[in-house]
């Protein structure tokens, strides 16, 4: 969160996850990148890929998706009820 506020892409995690869960983290990747332009940059779909994992680890932190078995999220009624008033 950015100053208390859920940042852009938190929300696009979060809402990524509620729709289509259980989703493992290598999917949110794939579904982050598919969601953006591509990138003629080597290293773009590694930093997609890094920053799926990192929105997970802190969406997971704030209590937002809890872990569904190995690597595999789902919303909590919280992740729920921030989006719904997003």
């Amino acid at each position: 969160m950015s100053d208390g506020y859920p940042t852009a892409a938190q929300k696009e995690a979060l809402s990524l996850i509620r729709d289509h869960e259980p989703m493992p983290t290598a999917r949110l990747a794939e579904r982050l990148l598919a969601a953006r332009e591509p990138s003629t940059n080597p290293g773009y779909a590694r930093a997609v890929t890094r920053m799926a994992g990192t929105l997970a680890w802190r969406l997971q932190a704030q209590g937002f998706i809890t872990a569904n078995g190995t690597d595999t999220w789902r919303t909590t009624s919280s992740g729920r009820a921030l989006i719904s008033c997003a």
